[in-house]
């Protein structure tokens, strides 16, 4: 939107252009482009897991052996979010999620190439490095091409495309292996990612209030502004302006800065607690299943139903979260998680209510992490945006390595399963009464 200012100065709103902005070939594009990158990251994040099997009876090696290497790819991830997240606030969503991309996509490629369990974890822990940085630039610039009426849906339905490859990958792999062998993921996970890469490189934009911002070239700004509104006319006199203040000094330490900080310590608490559970429910859960008398595919099946309900809650929250905000609905979702999993070791002797006790436990946790994460990409100003969702997906990621090995702590204390279960809804409990503090605050 073009106006006239005092001294007949035009300028240009760039907020105002994002408000008013609709969902045409543009945006869409921009939504495939992030959503195919964050199916690429949930499929190899999984891809270890689908592949373990295969591995093992090929190298001769234990299941114990493995172990190591999930942690790696795990901590890289870790390290990844807090590292290469604030590069996204400045150097741009662009360049960083386009190397990222190609990164991990040769780091793929080469994996089939390698020979011993030591060499797979080196890998593993730099392609999981690399890994890091996507979820939390994708979501950042999505948030910055939508209108403030569907931000939080935008984000929410991009960041579900982890999950959704997360579960692809395990079709895929099933088909794959069984004809091709192990090595076959690896060359079709890193081949997608370096054609999506080169198709980046031609089409995936960069965030137009970054580029205002950093004071870039305004013919970038311009180019971009008109893939918005093609009506808009920027002449050499034309002011540029964005709601944003530039920040100044390390991303880091501006989490800490201008009042933020307590909400900073929840945003961070809340990840932490809820990827506890969200990782302990997704290693532990079909093997507590079948512990409890049920066969290998239904302890399979009960424990995708966890997923199946993850993709059914991001796709949901963000509507309930338009019409009644984050912390109504978050503090609802962790309450409802807290009996759902605390009952699911209760309900474990009847099949259709353990069923739907996982489901519901799914709808809340892997549905609401997502949610948090658009919570903090929504509450950060464009120059922390990055930096904002990557240190609270860091910080919890913690508790993705934390939760897996409690659990396994608790299980070789002998633990029954209703007590394991009542102990997983602590975590869920904590993250409810931190979302009503955070409620208090804001």
């Amino acid at each position: 939107m073009s106006q006239q200012a005092s001294g007949a100065m035009p300028v240009v709103n760039v907020d105002q252009v994002v408000e008013q902005g609709r969902l045409g070939a543009f945006q869409f594009g921009l939504l495939l482009l992030c959503g195919l990158c964050l199916i690429i990251d949930g499929f190899d994040v999984q891809a270890m897991g689908y592949v373990a099997p295969a591995i093992i009876s090929d190298w001769g090696v234990s299941r114990a052996s493995l172990g190591p290497v999930f942690g790696a790819g795990l901590f890289g991830m870790l390290l990844g979010s807090l590292v290469l997240t604030p590069v996204g606030d400045r150097y741009g969503r662009r360049p960083v999620l386009i190397v990222s991309t190609l990164f991990f996509a040769l780091c793929m490629l080469v994996t089939p190439m390698v020979t011993s369990i030591d060499q797979l974890l080196v890998l593993r822990f730099i392609t999981g490095f690399g890994l890091g940085s996507i979820m939390p630039n994708a979501m950042a610039l999505v948030g910055e091409f939508s209108p403030s009426s569907s931000r939080v849906t935008r984000m929410m339905l991009v960041s579900c495309g982890f999950t959704v490859g997360a579960a692809a990958g395990g079709f895929v792999s099933a088909a794959l292996i069984p004809a091709y062998g192990w090595h076959a993921v690896f060359w079709v996970g890193g081949a997608v990612p370096l054609v999506l890469g080169l198709a980046m490189l031609v089409w995936l934009p960069e965030s137009i209030q970054f580029l205002v911002l950093r004071k870039r070239a305004r013919s970038k700004v311009a180019h971009w502004l008109r893939k918005l509104d093609p009506s808009i006319v920027i002449g050499p006199d034309t002011r540029i302006e964005v709601k944003d203040a530039k920040a100044n000094g390390m991303p880091v330490a501006e989490l800490f800065r201008d009042g933020r900080a307590g909400i900073t310590l929840l945003l961070w608490l809340i990840s932490f607690m809820n990827l506890i559970n969200l990782y302990f429910l997704s290693n532990w859960l079909p093997t507590l299943i079948h512990d409890a008398g049920y066969s290998t595919s239904m302890a399979v099946l009960i424990g995708t139903s966890l997923q199946v309900g993850g993709v059914i809650g991001t796709l949901t929250l963000g509507w309930f979260i338009n019409r009644h905000g984050f912390t109504i609905v978050l503090g609802t979702c962790f309450v409802t998680a807290c009996v759902a999993i605390a009952l699911i070791g209760k309900v474990a002797a009847v099949p259709v209510l353990l069923f739907i006790a996982v489901v519901v436990a799914g709808f809340c946790v892997v549905g609401g992490q997502p949610a948090v994460n658009a919570l903090a990409g929504t509450y950060y100003p464009t120059t922390l945006r990055s930096t904002g969702i990557g240190w609270a997906l860091g910080i919890g990621r913690i508790g993705s390595v934390v939760g897996p090995v409690i659990g396994g702590q608790l299980i070789a204390m002998q633990w029954s399963n209703s007590s394991l279960f009542i102990a997983a809804a602590v975590p869920a409990l904590i993250s409810a009464l931190t979302v009503a503090r955070l409620h208090r605050i804001r």
